[in-house]
């Protein structure tokens, strides 16, 4: 589990093929010295398992889906990379629940900058639609980010100074595509009233409804 607050940016130094396996190897400083093999690492949001360590190298093996589901397989050498590792029971909660599973990928459709914060307009996938709320939280890169606008086809977002300037969204231009992953607990909230489709047929769902179903 991790929190969406990048602790580094690392930098690809090596992309090999191995018994159809892709290795990614990503250099770092402090985020990567701590590391043992067979722990958990977020690359650009998605998480994926340590299985080598050299000074201030790490290696991870990138499977088919993960080349075919993330941005992961359109990385070369010498890119940035956001890097996170795993929150510890005592640590901050700072941003959000972030799993490093990634839900889709999405498209930079514009940035433009405001009184020092950097607004950000992504294009998403529209099976990601019911999972957005403005105010609500999403995952960027790795970056946790709050939704501040939104509609059917984009959704935007304010980035301060700090986060533009120690993640890779101070490297990102219009047309990018960045990993998505959309918020945790309001997958579950879509399943569980999804699963409650046929009884909401017989029984609307009521602000009142949801209360009973102990929402709100």
């Amino acid at each position: 589990m991790f929190t969406g607050l990048i602790e580094e940016v690392g930098h690809i130094q090596r992309l090999r093929q191995e018994h159809g396996i892709t290795k990614l190897a990503v250099k770092g400083q402090q985020t990567v010295s701590s590391l043992v093999i067979g722990d958990s690492i977020a690359v650009d949001g998605t998480c994926l398992t340590v299985t080598r360590t050299a000074h201030s190298l790490f290696e991870a093996d990138l499977s088919e889906e993960t080349m075919a589901r993330t941005t992961l397989g359109e990385r070369h050498v010498g890119d940035p990379v956001n890097l996170e590792r795993p929150c510890r029971p005592t640590d901050r909660l700072g941003g959000h629940f972030v799993t490093g599973h990634i839900d889709g990928v999405g498209s930079i459709h514009e940035i433009s900058v405001t009184e020092g914060t950097w607004w950000f307009t992504i294009t998403y996938p529209i099976a990601l639609r019911p999972l957005l709320v403005e105010k609500g939280s999403v995952a960027v890169d790795g970056i946790s980010l709050t939704v501040g606008r939104l509609n059917d086809r984009s959704f935007g977002v304010a980035v301060i100074p700090h986060t533009f300037h120690h993640t890779t969204l101070g490297n990102k231009s219009a047309g990018r595509r960045v990993n998505l992953e959309t918020d945790l607990l309001g997958k579950y909230v879509v399943r569980y009233l999804e699963r409650l489709g046929p009884l909401t047929q017989k029984m609307p769902l009521t602000e009142s409804r949801l209360q009973e179903l102990g929402f709100g």
